[in-house]
């Protein structure tokens, strides 16, 4: 089968689209003279126009879509139509599907691609002329679910590495950074990440290890190892970062809410690893080669974790209800066991085998 137009559509945040990476990559391998394109929101767009795999990304912002229908229904359908048109003129013979939603599947149809392939999640694939059915991502990694649809047209996997390239003016911004920053080059870096991911919204309280925690932990880590560590965070985590600074007994540096997703990944890719609770930037970390040890509560690393799960570490309470996120829904939780009782000397442990 040799395609020369593929489409492939991820609608979602960095992990999610980080997650189709090995599919973008082996894809590339079978069909190195097809034009294949992204279909991505904003915030992941920019990462994907570095991708050497990817020749085209289109953006598709729902947020922009459910205002134009507010403002004027008629807007929006010249909005959508508009959109579904762009995908029509380049003519792609097939399209890989993650969305979940039947909505992406319309879009397909509507632009004539005559193939298309993804999952059945809950009858939204009927548009899908090749799925596979799904309840959930639970049992294997998701990554492994991703690529399971190369099967249908007979991709073999050469490499299920997650890529992340970074360009050389962002690669030069982060050492720029180190430097106006004092950073000690001879100290081994630690990038410490404590938020709890853009995307979850409210649910972000159910990833969070807690400030008190990660201010014991960097002390030490830089008592033992003498490590310069940088915290990194969305500058939603300012309030947050600002107390594990408070609370930590040696100096920290402070690059919250300064990086862009690009310069996020060249500030982890200077250092020796990374610290992050379950967030799309353990993803990052990933991607650009940097050992990882994640935090985990109501979330399986065993499906969402660092991949592939045995070149990095995770960390978890291992309690009889983790994980209880599941099939896509989070249980309403009072106590959060999980990561309120996971201690300082648990987490501190897995740290000494990744430094």
């Amino acid at each position: 089968m040799n395609f020369k137009k593929i489409l492939i559509i991820n609608p979602y945040g960095i992990g999610d689209v980080l997650f189709t990476t090995p599919v973008i990559k082996n894809l590339r391998l079978a069909h190195p003279q097809a034009r294949i394109a992204y279909l991505a929101n904003r915030r992941t767009a920019d990462f994907l126009k570095v991708n050497p795999g990817i020749d085209q990304v289109f953006v598709y912002e729902r947020d922009a879509f459910v205002e134009a229908y507010r403002q004027n229904p008629l807007n929006f359908a010249q909005k959508w139509f508009s959109f579904i048109n762009a995908v029509r003129r380049e003519k792609f013979e097939v399209v890989f599907d993650f969305s979940l939603n039947n909505t992406f599947g319309f879009l397909s149809v509507a632009s004539g691609i005559k193939r298309r392939i993804g999952f059945n999640y809950r009858g939204r694939g009927q548009f899908l002329t090749d799925k596979i059915e799904l309840i959930g991502f639970e049992g294997k990694h998701v990554v492994d679910f991703f690529l399971d649809l190369l099967k249908f047209v007979d991709v073999p996997l050469v490499d299920p590495h997650l890529t992340l390239d970074i360009p050389h003016q962002d690669i030069q911004w982060a050492k720029d950074w180190l430097v106006k920053n004092k950073v000690d080059a001879h100290k081994p870096l630690v990038a410490v990440f404590p938020g709890g991911g853009a995307s979850w919204g409210d649910g972000a309280k159910y990833r969070l290890w807690g400030a008190a925690n990660y201010a014991q932990l960097v002390d030490k880590i830089v008592e033992k190892f003498d490590a310069a560590i940088i915290l990194l965070g969305d500058s939603k985590d300012g309030t947050l970062c600002r107390e594990v600074s408070r609370l930590a007994r040696f100096p920290l540096y402070d690059a919250v809410g300064q990086t862009s997703l690009l310069g996020l990944a060249a500030l982890f890719k200077q250092c020796r690893a990374a610290i992050i609770n379950d967030a799309g930037s353990v993803h990052v970390a990933v991607a650009v080669g940097v050992k990882a040890l994640s935090i985990y509560g109501p979330v399986d690393p065993n499906v969402y974790g660092p991949y592939p799960p045995a070149e990095h570490r995770t960390v978890q309470k291992g309690l009889p209800c983790q994980p209880c996120y599941r099939r896509f829904r989070m249980p309403q939780c009072s106590h959060v066991s999980c990561l309120r009782d996971l201690s300082v000397e648990e987490v501190y442990r897995k740290v000494q085998t990744i430094l």
